[in-house]
């Protein structure tokens, strides 16, 4: 079993920064995808961000040039660097990796949830 661990939620002022990190605990072999995923309340979870194991990079339209996802395959951890927020980035925040275990036995696991509120 893969389990994540996320870390760097909290209350930010419009405008600021924060940083969110997951790392994967678990004997891992390869990891393909990472992603962040928001969910607001009374809203629909929606991806944020996503990076392949080749490192190519999507953002949701009402992020991008202000988000910044990255990856350490070393650490098997996926982070998330979050500039200018906006109240609308509000929301509880999971990541989610896939990949495979020993034996060829694949997973798809996900984050416990880190909350991120931006308001004055």
């Amino acid at each position: 079993q893969v389990q994540l661990v996320e870390s760097g939620g909290g209350l930010v002022q419009p405008g600021g920064s924060l940083r969110l990190s997951c790392a994967a605990n678990g004997i891992i072999s390869s990891i393909n995808n990472m992603a962040w995923y928001r969910q607001a309340p009374g809203k629909q979870r929606e991806l944020v961000a996503s990076i392949t194991s080749t490192y190519r990079t999507n953002y949701v339209d009402s992020v991008k040039g202000r988000f910044t996802i990255s990856r350490d395959n070393a650490k098997n951890t996926v982070s998330l660097q979050m500039n200018s927020l906006k109240p609308e980035d509000t929301a509880v925040y999971y990541c989610n990796i896939d990949g495979r275990r020993p034996f060829g036995m694949s997973f798809n696991s996900w984050g416990q949830g880190t909350q991120v509120t931006v308001s004055s």
